[in-house]
Parts: C-alpha cells; sequence; structure tokens
C-alpha cells in the first residue's frame, strides 16, 4: 500500500500532462506548479498553482497549503537550477518523495551534457536529503518513431541492415507505470532506487552498449507492474 496520497508536477509538456491526467484518474490530489501568467491547459481534475520559481519559501508554502507528498519534475535538462530550488523547496517541509526529470536512457557515469544534467539534479537530491526516484526507459519513446525515422509517406526508413539491437517503449506505458507505482507500492519500493522500464524485449542499453543484469537490466522495473501488457511499435501506431 502507497503512503503517497498528494502529489506535485513540475512540466505540463507531453510527458508530464500525462502523468497529470494518470495521477488524477487515480482520483489522487494532484497539482500542476504554474510560472506566473502562464494559461497552460491541464487535464481535469487537476490544480493549477502558479507559483514564484525563484523563490523556494514560497514553493515550500504550496507544498504545505495542499500536503505535497511526492514532487515529480517532468522538464527538459536546461530547467535543472529550477528543480534544485524545488528540491530546496521539498526539503523545506520534508516532502516525502521526488522524482527529478530522468527520463531517458540510463545515465549513470556517462558525460554528456545531457547525462550530466541529469546527474547532477539526483545527487543533489542525495545530498541534501530527500528521497528519489529516478525513472529510466530503455530506448526511444514509441510514439517519437515517424518524426525521428521520417515517415511522412507512411513508411520507415532503417538504416544499415536492421540487425542492430534497439529499444523502444511508449509513453502510455512510462505514465501508467509511474501513476502505478507511485499509487500502490510501498516506500520501500520507491525510495532512492533507480527504475529501468522498457516496452521492447532487446534488453539493450544504448549508454553502456550491453545488456545489464539484475536492477540493471533493462526492463527489470518492469515487473513491479504485474499483469500489464506493454505495448508495441504496431499498437501504438495501429499498424
Amino acid at each position: 500500500m502507497s503512503a503517497y496520497k498528494s502529489f506535485a508536477v513540475f512540466g505540463a509538456g507531453r510527458l508530464g500532462s500525462a502523468i497529470l491526467a494518470a495521477l488524477a484518474a487515480q482520483n489522487a490530489p494532484v497539482i500542476h506548479l504554474s510560472r506566473s501568467g502562464s494559461s497552460k491547459t491541464v487535464p481535469p481534475g487537476v490544480t493549477v498553482v502558479q507559483v514564484d520559481y525563484t523563490d523556494a519559501a514560497a514553493v515550500a508554502a504550496v507544498f504545505r497549503e495542499h500536503k505535497v507528498d511526492v514532487v515529480l519534475a517532468t522538464v527538459g535538462m536546461e530547467a535543472t537550477g529550477v528543480q534544485k530550488l524545488l528540491a530546496d523547496a521539498a526539503k523545506l517541509i520534508e516532502v516525502k518523495l521526488f522524482l527529478p526529470a530522468a527520463y531517458g536512457i540510463p545515465t549513470e557515469g556517462h558525460l554528456g551534457p545531457g547525462f550530466v544534467a541529469k546527474n547532477d539534479i539526483v545527487g543533489y537530491l542525495k545530498n541534501i536529503g530527500i528521497p528519489s526516484t529516478v525513472i529510466h526507459v530503455n530506448g526511444i519513446f514509441i510514439e517519437y518513431i515517424p518524426m525521428i525515422a521520417g515517415c511522412s509517406d507512411g513508411k520507415i526508413r532503417i538504416v544499415g541492415d536492421g540487425e542492430a539491437p534497439i529499444s523502444f517503449t511508449s509513453i502510455a506505458d512510462i505514465v501508467g507505470f509511474v501513476a502505478h507505482a507511485l499509487t500502490t507500492l510501498p516506500e520501500s519500493e520507491l525510495e532512492n532506487h533507480i527504475m529501468r522500464l522498457e516496452g521492447g524485449s532487446t534488453g539493450w542499453d544504448e549508454a553502456s552498449q550491453r545488456k545489464g543484469c539484475g536492477r540493471d537490466a533493462a526492463g527489470a522495473a518492469n515487473a513491479l507492474w504485474p499483469g500489464h501488457q506493454w505495448q508495441s511499435i504496431k499498437e501504438v501506431h495501429n499498424l
């Protein structure tokens, strides 16, 4: 049984909006943290709270007012500084859990610009003593395949012989897993854990160029959502 009852989400792009909707569908109190003056549309059941992202005390007051247990960030790496301020605010009221914007391929031990920014916020949470759950997604979002592969005529172009290992995971599955995990799993399964999701079955980790094992295996966290059927490329794109 989850100990988390109330949620705050920062970021309402494609992934963030879907997470807001999924949490609201669980009848959980959920707020969307919005910049002052923003007119972003959010799913039904979500409360929009405009806040000054330069003032940790003001953000903490919002968390306290709405009795927030979990803070989720779903923003790009350019917002690392804002995530740190949200973490400071979370620390002020001892929020139970923080999910940083670490979605995408595993970042540990990698030094590229995107990797460093994501690792930085994870390290910051650890240093200030905020429990965190890091969710990595092995491979590319299935929904992005047409854009990446240039499918303007309904055909996917494959470079090379088509034998290179690669994995794909749907945004719907990622979002569903987040809502499921936060509303059903105990704290012991979430606090300070790195979770790896994979919709496909290759097990290939692009960042490390190998197959992992144990908790480091691609898709290791899939088992925490028993009975779920992970979507295929054909299902997502109605092929």
